[in-house]
């Protein structure tokens, strides 16, 4: 399962509920995807392109993968 949503601080956050959900294809798709691994988030992310069609790219090829995914077009507050 994966998160997949903007952040104010980190761009686009493609977040793996489990080291179990970060297969060698996923990793593959991310990284071709222009997604570094981000270890003190434990989440992929890419700092340009947060729009919401980028979102719905992102989670459309985990989701082409096997993965279920949860997305989000708006950043999460900080509050």
């Amino acid at each position: 399962m994966f998160l997949v949503t903007p952040d104010p601080i980190h761009g686009l956050v493609a977040a793996p509920r489990s080291p179990e959900d970060l297969t060698p294809g996923t990793e593959e798709t991310l990284t071709a995807q222009g997604f570094t691994w981000n270890s003190d988030i434990e989440a992929y992310t890419r700092p340009t392109d947060h729009s919401s069609e980028a979102v719905d790219r992102t989670a459309g090829a985990l989701r082409e993968l096997g993965h279920y995914v949860f997305s989000a077009h708006t950043p999460l507050s900080r509050d």
